[in-house]
């Protein structure tokens, strides 16, 4: 049975594609989510992450980029753009711990993003969650 991380690290590549311009790619998520092995309430839950991102992306977007500092958003990468999204969405719609939301968005972006994207993140999540 899939983890929870394991579901967020897919939603983060459905975000991903969506934003490279795959609008059409949630028509693919659940078979997506099976090749992955994510069934059952990991992939509601999954879903559930990634329709509620895309339903409040604008929203989402201008949260984010309150708290970069001489940054504009859309030059961040891809994959960073999906972590933060994924963790302000969960830090703001949804009752997970923000400790365990941050922590979660840290490990992904070690290991999809950029070399200062863990820095980056964990300040952006940990002043959103305040």
């Amino acid at each position: 049975m899939a983890t929870r991380s394991q579901a967020r690290e897919a939603v983060i590549g459905l975000l991903y594609a969506y934003d490279s311009g795959n609008y059409e790619i949630r028509k693919m998520a659940v078979e997506i989510l099976e090749e992955k092995k994510i069934r059952n309430k990991q992939q509601v839950f999954a879903l559930e992450l990634f329709d509620g991102i895309v339903t409040r992306l604008e929203d989402l977007d201008t949260q984010i980029a309150k708290y970069l500092k001489d940054w504009d958003f859309r030059k961040l990468g891809g994959m960073e753009r999906a972590i933060l999204r994924l963790g302000a969405y969960e830090i703001l719609y949804s009752q997970t711990d923000k400790p365990v939301v941050i922590n979660e968005a840290v490990e992904l972006a070690k290991s999809y993003g950029e070399e200062m994207a863990p820095k980056l993140i964990n300040g952006i999540l940990d002043s959103l969650g305040r």
